[in-house]
């Protein structure tokens, strides 16, 4: 778990994850909560050997964070969790099969459920390429006639299915596996990373999967932290990866896709100003 200011959902976090048997060991990376919960958090380290606390004294971002947790971790598969999702019971073992099923180096996501029940956004999704973003962003799917990037509206399978893509919100990968792609690419500071990993693992020839049958109670957007800045880390996530996979025009469509994703924070930041 990466944390940054999240909230008192860490705590529920912290206490799903260690009464989940299949969890040898947990390992919170503090990007800099604040005194009060850090205090905590040093206090239940003490009192539980299977939780560690890494304290970065500063918010390295996601990418960095989670790379920094794994250097301190001893289990040959890694569970990266984000620190408002609840681990359900039982869910663990399903993630764990198919990934020692599925080729190397595999990533295994699970379904991500709100507090309302319903399967987020996320868990689920096509291939990013520079139409599909705009498809998305502009939410035309449907006129169009088209998949949706987005895939939580389509039924749900009944055992682990291969997708492009997975969340990072809840994403197993073994130590092998891991070490394979070289972790996550730093340059991205929170967002667009997970699907960056998934898009690099499936070019080296692994298999990423989605498994129904591991359940995660997902709040989101817990931290305390300006949505116009979480945004912008999106915004330039989405730049940065069609620089990197957008081929030989890579330059040009990270240029184009800027114009509407900059105008729409523009246009967000504005309506939060008058918001005060």
């Amino acid at each position: 778990m990466v944390s940054f200011r999240t909230g008192e959902v860490l705590f529920e976090a912290i206490d799903a994850a260690l009464a989940e048997p299949a969890v040898d060991e947990l390992i919170l990376v503090n990007n800099e909560n604040p005194a009060d919960h850090i205090e905590r958090l040093v206090a239940l380290a003490a009192d539980n050997n299977r939780l560690s606390v890494i304290h970065a004294n500063e918010n390295l971002g996601f990418a960095k964070g989670c790379n920094l947790g794994v250097r301190a971790a001893r289990s040959d598969y890694l569970l990266f969790l984000n620190p408002d999702a609840l681990l359900q019971p039982g869910s663990i073992g399903p993630m764990l099969d198919s990934a020692r099923l599925a080729h190397e180096p595999a990533i295994v996501g699970a379904r991500l459920i709100g507090v309302d029940e319903k399967e987020q956004r996320g868990a689920r999704r096509g291939e990013l390429t520079f139409t599909s973003a705009l498809v998305a962003f502009l939410g035309i799917a449907k006129l169009l006639g088209v998949r949706d990037f987005h895939r939580e509206h389509e039924p749900l399978p009944d055992g682990p299915v291969r997708v492009p893509a997975v969340s990072g919100a809840a994403m197993m990968m073994s130590r092998r596996g891991y070490d394979q792609v070289s972790g996550f690419d730093e340059r991205y500071f929170l967002h667009v990373e997970d699907l960056d990993i998934c898009k690099r693992s499936r070019e080296l020839g692994g298999h990423v999967i989605f498994e129904p049958r591991a359940e995660i109670v997902h709040h989101g957007s817990t931290s305390k932290i300006s949505v116009y800045r979480v945004e912008r880390w999106k915004a330039s996530g989405l730049i940065r990866y069609f620089r990197r996979h957008g081929g030989g025009l890579g330059w040009l469509k990270a240029a184009i896709l800027a114009i509407p994703i900059y105008s729409a924070l523009l246009g967000r930041a504005a309506l939060l100003r008058l918001r005060g």
